[in-house]
């Protein structure tokens, strides 16, 4: 098949999930064209090194990334971020009616912020038909910023109308399915897709002495937290179990964030020895660091916009036979819960995650070394890189031999109002 691309971000950005599927695909043998924006998440800046510019093609074998400019947000807000949407959805339009225009499929990475630029190309590409991948939906206030209604209610909009009119929808959580129902989506066209990771770093490997070194002191148990701290983990929850906990286990939070001042001031007023603090590793780090603690922390806040999120760190904990304690709501806790993975309680409940960290201590190393082979069986059976593109795969097969897409018409131009 002629497969075209869109997405948001795109590598060397964090975005593992549409540029391991645009590799596998065009591995595969089908033509791949991708449409992006220049690189510049997280930071706001346009990575060094690269200038944003009309004509930005690369090519490999069966695949071709066009860039495309777009608003970068800098440090960003609400008004910022949306301007980059906004330019994005312009630039897709102007370049993605030719470039795109002979594809038998498209795929659309769609988080809100590809919003906009979607509802443009499916006006402006006629009747090829759509399959979205959709791996969040836009609640009504972000957990980590602020928005006046407004724009929330046009991005909605714009989401709502793209939902409608796909040949089919791939969701990343089974309550995604739901929400996307909700909105005015054909239940017959969404299928669950759970999220992978990447296979070629996030497998079981052994601890080095390096990796024991920087993760452990002595034989306590070690539950470690891996990745951002910002305001959708809520880790003063966590703190503050492991506080109650001193002669118990240490907690290791490895990683920055916005709120990284918040947690430090919170551990160091409850004067709480054994939680550390370790800067951000690379991604190649990350299996020995695993290996050497006893379990994996997932922190999701309680937030209904969250309880249809699963954390890339959990499939990738998973995939490298790691124990988890999650604390979080919906769809996360009911993987760990389904795989008997680990242990789970509810979200931003101090005194239910002590209880957690305490039990996990208990626990015997051979057991603990059991729930991480139910959870590697688990990501392999139901979250693997191959499975999950094959999954992608069919629906881009089917949707380009069904020809136009169905649900509403999008040819014609039409004003998103806010509700």
């Amino acid at each position: 098949m002629r497969i075209g691309i869109l997405s948001y971000h795109f590598p060397p950005e964090p975005a593992f999930i549409p540029g391991s599927l645009a590799e596998e695909l065009a591995a595969r043998g089908h033509e791949v064209r991708v449409l992006t924006g220049f690189p510049d998440y997280p930071g706001g800046h346009v990575y060094p090194g690269w200038r944003q510019r009309w004509r930005h093609e690369t090519r490999s074998r069966n695949l071709t990334v066009r860039r495309v400019p777009r608003y970068s947000t800098g440090d960003g807000g609400v008004r910022p971020r949306m301007a980059s949407w906004l330019s994005f959805a312009a630039s897709a339009g102007l370049v993605g009616r030719r470039y795109l225009a002979d594809v038998d499929v498209l795929y659309v990475h769609q988080p809100p912020a590809t919003a906009f630029a979607s509802a443009t190309l499916l006006r402006l590409l006629g009747r090829i038909p759509v399959v979205l991948h959709v791996p969040d939906v836009w609640a009504e206030q972000a957990p980590d910023d602020t928005d006046d209604g407004r724009w929330a209610a046009r991005v909605r909009a714009a989401m709502t109308r793209t939902y409608q009119a796909a040949s089919a929808i791939a969701v990343s959580t089974p309550s995604l399915r739901d929400a996307v129902v909700a909105v005015g989506a054909d239940e017959a066209r969404v299928e669950v897709v759970l999220n992978w990771t990447d296979e070629r770093i996030f497998r079981p490997a052994p601890a080095g002495s390096a990796a024991r070194g920087l993760v452990r002191r002595d034989e306590r148990c070690v539950v470690m937290h891996a990745g951002t701290i910002g305001a959708r983990q809520g880790l003063e929850t966590a703190v503050r179990a492991a506080a109650a906990l001193q002669n118990t286990i240490d907690l290791v939070l490895v990683g920055s964030g916005a709120h990284e001042r918040r947690v430090r001031g919170l551990a160091a007023e409850l004067r709480a020895d054994n939680i550390r603090f370790v800067d951000r590793r690379s991604p190649l780090d990350m299996p020995e660091l695993y290996a050497a603690a006893d379990y994996q922390l997932v922190m999701l806040r309680d937030l209904p916009a969250l309880r249809s999120t699963v954390p890339d760190k959990l499939p990738a904990a998973l995939s490298c036979a790691a124990p988890v304690v999650a604390s979080a709501g919906g769809d996360t806790a009911t993987l760990v819960e389904r795989a008997r993975a680990g242990l789970s309680c509810p979200p931003e409940d101090w005194a239910s995650l002590a209880d957690r960290f305490w039990l996990a201590a208990q626990i015997p190393p051979p057991a603990r070394a059991e729930m991480g082979r139910r959870g590697r069986e688990a990501y392999l059976r139901e979250m693997s890189l191959p499975g999950g593109v094959d999954r992608i795969e069919r629906l881009l097969r089917e949707a380009a031999v069904g020809g136009s897409r169905g649900g509403a018409d999008l040819s014609k131009p039409k004003l998103i109002r806010a509700e």
